[in-house]
């Protein structure tokens, strides 16, 4: 079976998942990259060390072989490329795709009556309703977006990104946990508005004299001096470590020593893959509902903590369950590293994936109940804090 994936660049994001095709299906497993790297990425700790591995190949040095390869494989892996027309002549050829896709309406979904881009998404998507070709949702609202132009009915479901998983003996993440007698919290991301940084310093001001805690901020940004000045004027400077931008290992590392991680992005962001990596990591997690990884990865206080469209106030009060209630922290975050070395990880989804092929070529599919390719619900993004917090 030949499975070939197009997409703009590999990067640490996909890399473990492509490494797990790889292994299931050796030389018959593709990765086409069609563009290089930007450099904003490379600046913020990216590597460009994927393209080193054998199952790579570049669009842009030799697209003959590409499009060859494109055509004639047994399924195609579609995500953003920037080069639909390889794509579409695939789709038109009748053979089986298989598209990976982040929502198409993130700035609001009345974005979709404009005549112009409902024909685009009808050209792109819609006409091939009735084609072999399925939609893998990389967010709990894709499949609302793709609802409204009436694309791939019945064919949706829920995939992501794959971080790299990190397994840990017994016991062996609680006692990487700083145990200092303070609470250590971790934010992670670009200091850009989407991602709301300015609530950690925020939070940082009404804890302080409260509790023992430190924040840890990886990552930079056009924020950064603004963060760095509230931090200063709100006298909490000693309870904020901002590290600058890291590496990838250099992220977990840190989060490997807290207790609480905190995601605050809100509707812009397609996935959030911090998210996993915080989860593995063994952090209770709390995040944003809008985004798009938030309502598959996590079960309100079961595995983390939920809060509604972009509230600082109810993110606090969250917060504050979890300090007072220690015992369920720990029990969260350990909760949180088995939803992703159980379900949401790259051998899991690579191997589902490969099922799913099977299936669809023998005449069906029975999708898992849960995780990676169980069928996307379509939920409009203003009902989904009532769906995951009842």
């Amino acid at each position: 079976m030949t499975v070939t994936f197009i997409s703009n660049y590999i990067n640490h994001h996909q890399i473990p998942f492509s490494n797990a095709c790889y292994e299931l299906l050796g030389e018959e497993y593709h990765f086409i990259q069609t563009q290089p790297m930007e450099q904003e990425r490379l600046s913020m700790g990216w590597s460009r060390e994927g393209e080193t591995l054998p199952y790579v190949l570049f669009l842009y040095e030799n697209e003959e072989f590409c499009r060859k390869l494109i055509m004639e494989s047994d399924v195609l892996l579609a995500g953003w490329s920037g080069r639909e027309d390889l794509v579409e002549e695939r789709l038109n050829g009748g053979k089986l795709t298989i598209r990976i896709s982040e929502r198409l309406y993130r700035e609001g979904q009345w974005k979709m009556i404009s005549p112009r881009g409902l024909f685009h998404k009808y050209k792109e998507h819609t006409r091939y309703r009735k084609k072999p070709a399925y939609l893998l949702c990389a967010g709990a609202y894709v499949a609302s977006d793709f609802h409204l132009i009436h694309a791939y009915p019945g064919k949706m479901f829920k995939w992501g990104y794959f971080p790299e998983v990190r397994h840990y003996e017994k016991d062996e993440l609680r006692k990487m946990k700083l145990s200092d007698g303070q609470i250590h919290i971790v934010w992670a991301g670009r200091f850009i508005p989407l991602k709301h940084p300015e609530y950690m310093v925020m939070l940082a001001k009404s804890l302080k004299g409260k509790t023992e805690f430190h924040i840890h901020m990886a990552g930079g940004g056009e924020m950064e001096e603004e963060l760095k000045r509230l931090s200063r004027e709100y006298d909490v400077e000693k309870q904020i470590t901002f590290y600058g931008f890291q590496r990838p290992e250099e992220v977990r590392s840190i989060m490997e020593k807290c207790q609480i991680h905190i995601f605050t992005s809100n509707h812009l962001e397609g996935w959030g893959a911090v998210v996993n990596e915080a989860m593995n990591s063994g952090c209770a997690v709390v995040a944003n509902v809008q985004a798009g990884a938030v309502p598959y990865l996590i079960k309100h206080r079961e595995n983390g903590m939920i809060y509604p469209e972009g509230s600082y106030e109810k993110m606090e009060e969250a917060i504050w369950f979890l300090l007072k209630n220690p015992e369920e922290m720990e029990r969260m975050g350990k909760n949180a590293y088995e939803t992703i070395t159980r379900l949401w990880n790259a051998p899991y989804a690579a191997g589902e994936l490969l099922r799913m092929i099977k299936e669809l070529k023998e005449g069906s599919f029975t999708p898992p109940k849960e995780g990676p390719l169980s069928p996307a619900e379509v939920t409009a993004p203003g009902r989904m804090y009532q769906m995951v917090n009842k």
